[in-house]
């Protein structure tokens, strides 16, 4: 899977436009901030701009995981402090290092990753693989975002999860997710029923 060129309504620091050309553009309204990039400020947020706003901690060879992943999907209004990443390449990297980033080493399976705003991005159902298994309330939120925001992710991330051997925290991951596609289950009669009454 390669990555493919960044969006031209994307524009970084030293790169079409100089620093002072940038922040003129902010201030005159013209440009407004979204991840380490600036869009049009009459762009429409989409998944691919907020991932291609990451191309520069990314590049080539790094995903954007777990709460930078579930951001670029939607499920946050704003990017992490922090943005996890995850080798996506089979060779291990080295000096991988930053104050922004939290690294992990471990390689993620191509079906696992979608090219998104020109990089590379774990797929919805991995994400919420991933959240699951994080035993904190920021995770545990975003995974509640992001599964509310794809109706039935709750069970294809469950599948996901018995389709993989042994996982850390896999056992209270699966707990949590067979909550939430309980809950998918209970609210979708009811939206089936008010489009009844609503047609």
């Amino acid at each position: 899977m390669t990555p493919s060129p960044a969006s031209p309504f994307l524009y970084f620091v030293d790169d079409r436009l100089s620093p002072a050309e940038l922040s003129a553009a902010r201030l005159d309204g013209h440009l407004v901030e979204l991840g380490d990039a600036y869009i049009p400020a009459d762009a429409v947020e989409t998944s691919g701009l907020r991932a291609g706003s990451l191309r520069g901690i990314l590049g080539d060879t790094l995903a954007a995981t777990h709460l930078t992943a579930a951001w670029v999907h939607g499920a946050l209004s704003e990017p992490p402090a922090r943005h996890t990443v995850q080798r996506a390449v089979a060779k291990r990297l080295h000096h991988v290092m930053g104050r922004r980033i939290l690294y992990r080493d471990g390689a993620i399976e191509q079906d696992d990753l979608q090219v998104l705003g020109g990089v590379l991005v774990t797929s919805p159902v991995r994400t919420l693989a991933d959240l699951a298994r994080v035993p904190d309330d920021s995770h545990a939120e975003a995974a509640r975002l992001l599964a509310d925001a794809h109706p039935g992710l709750a069970s294809d991330a469950i599948a996901w999860l018995n389709a993989h051997g042994s996982l850390p925290h896999k056992r209270s991951a699966l707990a949590f997710l067979r909550g939430l596609a309980e809950r998918d289950r209970a609210t979708a009669p009811r939206a089936g029923r008010q489009d009844d009454v609503t047609r």
